[in-house]
């Protein structure tokens, strides 16, 4: 065993200039797929830890109302167009344990603040924030407790019989106002409706990523498999046996992926910086958020060079088989129609899963199980579109990129299958891309303050009184409500800044016990920001995809040039120009990602059909048509990229000892 790995060490040692460049490819794109690969199973854990911070904040009724430590509401304010969160506490029991952040339990009258929210409070006039919390400042709650670090808090201790403690609000049926009060025997809550989402968000996310990274980890392992069939071909026929084959083709490529994904690990710990900066949920993130633990690092270190080794013994049938026959250039078996039954098997399995409501986890497997089946079916559909190229060629280059096509459709595959990816994740979410004017445009200069019926005038003169004492011209009115019995006192501030709505705030905290004033845009400013997030999510999904797709367009074709050095050269030889070479290149490249790109934009949209409740909006249609421009563009692109590399190859038509 020690002698086959020290013999496939040498021979990657000593496959010459362009054999070192070969491997040197393979190990960048395992390094690009590594990178990113962390970067997609990061975002599952930075989601969890953000649902596991704010837990405590959704807080579960003690179940024996003797063993309750504390009390516990929660309600949400807003300044300058920013989200407030405002835990007020009171301890039962001496005893009580320290809310996370905090050092210990919240005496009454303290007040803790998160760093971003004291820093605000100390750079704003007090009558727009700072006295909304009276009291004595504590201290500082510590900011890695908190969901991210921008985030706005305030924990406010209370006596038991505070009315924050003992009134349920008005409003507190809404997530979004608060929650509250709720007798707890621990800070063990429970994660946030909203929390989930972007938890299922992440998930979904990490599918339409890790797909295509998986593809482009396993293709980076056949980049130079023409080199490497001859190589080993050569060695069968001199008598080494197929496990012999087997093992040195599985250590030179985990040799080579294991390199590529060290170095993959460190480009990501050079760019988790720059990645903490992409704001999501209100926020950016920890630096600790975006480090998924050493476990799944090293699961992922030791699944790459694993995938790349069983993708280049998948490789090796036809050497262990017939090395004659690589030898001799013979063309490989057709590929069967099977391929496309299991791709179809498996797209119509996505829509009947959605339909039915199925757990997240089993719409993943099967949105993961229809990327695959593209993956399988793309070559025997190249193969196909290359017997058609062929026989209506009416030029020499046609005809060479389809008898290429024919020859070797998985290697073209290869070359287009990043795009044809990003084509079924586009055509997925281009239909779930919610426009920016779903909502509407809620009207953000009204304050209203949610109150019983018997309080309504009271509340509504208590109003006046407290603007015009903090010097807010407004007009108070009354007006019924939607929430049962309850009535609204609206303001309408004269002066519709922001300076003068979030004075109006301030001086109209209290008025109601735990109620907040809240206009119609700071009740929806929830639902528009994870709106606006899955528009950045989609980008950033597409932005990752883009990525693999062309760095493995441009590798995959710069390989190809290497692959097929001595045919290209031979062809120059023979008086073809070596314009005619270039354009059948850019041929056997742009013609199946036509066919196949619209395939699988058509095959996305035709997943995502469930989920559809609305017609196809503008935004959707862009995401659509970016992705084809860019995608053609790229692809094209890098193609052109390898034009100098044919160049020389086709300089010297000699044999290379490699």
């Amino acid at each position: 065993m020690g002698n086959l790995i020290g013999l496939a060490w040498r021979l990657l040692r000593g496959g010459g200039r362009r054999g070192l460049l070969g491997a040197g490819l393979t190990a960048a794109a395992v390094a690009v797929s590594t990178a990113l690969l962390l970067f997609t199973v990061a975002v599952n854990f930075a989601f969890q830890g953000r649902a596991d911070r704010e837990a405590w904040r959704n807080p579960v009724a003690a179940a024996d109302g003797a063993a309750a430590v504390a009390v516990e509401s929660v309600r949400t304010d807003h300044v300058r167009g920013q989200r407030i969160t405002v835990v007020n506490l009171a301890a039962l029991k001496p005893d009580a344990p320290a809310p996370p952040g905090l050092t210990r339990f919240p005496a009454p009258g303290e007040v803790w603040l998160s760093p971003a929210l004291a820093e605000l409070a100390g750079s704003l006039p007090a009558g727009q924030l700072a006295d909304r919390f009276p009291g004595r400042r504590a201290g500082t709650v510590e900011e890695g407790t908190l969901v991210h670090p921008g985030e706005l808090l305030a924990v406010r201790g209370q006596t038991p019989d505070s009315p924050e403690l003992t009134v349920r609000a008005p409003g507190y049926a809404d997530r979004d106002r608060g929650v509250g009060p709720v007798r707890i025997s621990s800070f063990a809550g429970r994660h946030t409706d909203e929390a989930v989402g972007y938890q299922i968000l992440g998930v979904v996310a990490s599918v339409l990523m890790v797909v295509p990274l998986l593809v482009f980890g396993g293709a980076a392992a056949r980049l130079t498999v023409a080199r490497r069939d001859q190589r080993l071909a050569a060695l069968r026929l001199v008598g080494a046996t197929p496990g012999q084959v087997v093992t040195m083709t599985v250590a030179e490529a985990v040799i080579t992926a294991f390199c590529g994904a060290l170095l993959g690990l460190v480009l990501y710990g050079v760019c988790s910086p720059l990645l903490t900066g992409i704001e999501v949920a209100g926020g950016s993130w920890f630096l600790a958020d975006l480090w998924p633990g050493a476990p799944a690092v090293a699961g992922v270190l030791a699944a790459v060079p694993l995938l790349v080794g069983l993708s280049a013994v998948a490789g090796l049938r036809r050497v262990v088989v017939s090395p004659l026959g690589v030898a001799r250039r013979e063309t490989p078996p057709a590929m069967r129609f099977i391929r496309v039954v299991a791709l179809l098997a498996a797209l119509a399995t996505v829509p009947v899963v959605g339909g039915m409501g199925a757990g997240v986890g089993i719409f993943a497997l099967s949105l993961g199980l229809a990327f695959g089946a593209v993956n399988l079916a793309g070559p025997w559909v190249v193969g196909r579109i290359g017997r058609i190229v062929a026989r209506t060629a009416r030029g020499p280059a046609r005809l060479l990129a389809g008898r290429r096509l024919i020859d070797d459709p998985r290697s073209a595959w290869r070359t287009v299958s990043g795009v044809a990816m990003i084509g079924f994740i586009a055509g997925f979410i281009g239909l779930l891309v919610p426009d920016s004017g779903l909502f509407g445009s809620p009207d953000a200069t009204v304050l209203r303050v949610s109150a019983p019926p018997a309080r309504l005038s009271e509340v509504a003169g208590q109003a006046r009184e407290r603007l015009s004492a903090a010097g807010v011209p407004a007009t108070v009115r009354t007006t019924g409500g939607s929430e049962g019995r309850l009535k609204v006192v609206a303001v309408t501030p004269r002066a519709h800044d922001a300076a003068t709505l979030d004075r109006a705030r301030t001086a109209l905290t209290g008025l109601v016990p735990g109620g907040v004033a809240t206009t119609a845009a700071d009740d929806q400013r929830a639902s528009n920001r994870m709106l606006g997030d899955i528009r950045t999510g989609v980008v950033a999904v597409l932005a990752v995809c883009f990525l693999v797709a062309i760095a493995s367009a441009g590798i995959t074709a710069a390989s190809s040039v290497l692959d097929r050095r001595q045919t290209y050269a031979l062809l120059r030889l023979a008086g073809t120009p070596l314009s005619v070479l270039n354009a059948a290149r850019r041929s056997e490249t742009l013609i199946p990602l036509t066919v196949m790109g619209g395939g699988t934009i058509a095959a996305g949209m035709f997943c995502a059909l469930p989920f559809v409740y609305a017609a196809l909006n503008m935004t959707g249609l862009t995401v659509l048509l970016t992705c084809v421009v860019l995608g053609f563009a790229g692809v094209v692109g890098a193609g052109a990229a390898s034009a100098p590399l044919l160049r020389s190859v086709t300089a010297d038509p000699a044999p290379r000892p490699d």
